[in-house]
């Protein structure tokens, strides 16, 4: 207590000066209506720009809610739109129960990691068995591009078989001409942004640009885009095409996924099981 009353005794000048020039100030704005007037205006901008960036942090902060959100919703309407392709235009149905009878449900996931320069490319995202995810399940991403299939599961984490992975095989066909073909990766080279078709019956007139296209026959729904042919002219010695198509996924990108549920899959897989065995 005594080294702060030397303190204030030793600069009371200076304290004096402050009380003195704050008084002034503040009787020069309450007694003058310009000075005050402008004192006013010059406090509400100074308010209003640190509000405006406070408010700039806030939403930045909260992106990553906004974009679970989001992503939720995106699932709700891509679920929608399959629910919407089931019902046959042609004739005056109603369905009544339009979840019962609907085959696929979108499961929203965010990344939390991912890798695209290995050789077997592996992605981990935020949801797992306590949310629904089973090994087997088909991943796409926003933009509907192939993603890959649920590898290993735990109660709250699940690991994605990258399509950018050795053993990733995905039936699909191109879209002009339903030419069905087995969708790989790292044939020639392993660049994220292209892979290759294989089994595709040299018959088949392929042009650059074409649309590839999931065909349906395994985990994925069918119409899921893939890619666009960039190199028709692969030759491999026999009687089937080897096509090189660019991906419409970035993978380099890759910050969300759906987790496709199929209502029937275990049904097929308890058929395929019985005629295998016969």
């Amino acid at each position: 207590m005594r080294n702060l009353w030397i303190f204030i005794n030793r600069y009371n000048a200076f304290f004096l000066f402050i009380i003195f020039f704050t008084t002034g100030i503040v009787l020069t704005v309450k007694n003058n209506a310009y000075q005050r007037s402008v004192t006013f205006n010059s406090t509400n901008e100074i308010v209003g720009n640190t509000y405006e960036k406070l408010n700039v942090l806030k939403k930045y902060l909260n992106l990553g809610k906004v974009n679970d959100s989001l992503a939720f919703e995106n699932a709700q309407l891509y679920t929608q739109l399959l629910r919407m392709r089931n019902i046959d235009s042609a004739k005056n149905t109603i369905v009544k129960d339009t979840l019962t009878h609907q085959q696929y449900t979108y499961l929203p996931a965010r990344v939390i990691k991912n890798s695209i320069t290995l050789r077997n490319n592996i992605i981990t995202i935020n949801k797992g068995s306590l949310d629904g995810i089973k090994s087997g399940m088909a991943v796409i991403s926003p933009q509907k591009g192939v993603v890959g299939f649920i590898r290993d599961v735990s109660e709250h984490l699940a690991t994605i078989q990258s399509l950018l992975h050795k053993d990733t095989k995905i039936s699909v066909n191109i879209k002009k001409n339903n030419a069905l073909g087995s969708l790989v990766w790292g044939e020639r080279n392993f660049d994220y942004r292209k892979a290759y078709i294989k089994d595709i019956p040299n018959h088949f007139k392929v042009n650059l640009k074409d649309t590839v296209i999931t065909s349906g026959f395994g985990s994925f729904p069918p119409g899921i885009i893939v890619g666009s042919i960039s190199n028709a002219g692969i030759t491999t010695g026999d009687n089937f095409l080897t096509i090189e198509i660019n991906l419409f996924n970035d993978f380099n990108t890759l910050q969300y996924v759906y987790v496709i549920k199929d209502k029937f899959a275990e049904e097929q897989k308890s058929l395929e099981s019985k005629l295998s065995n016969e």
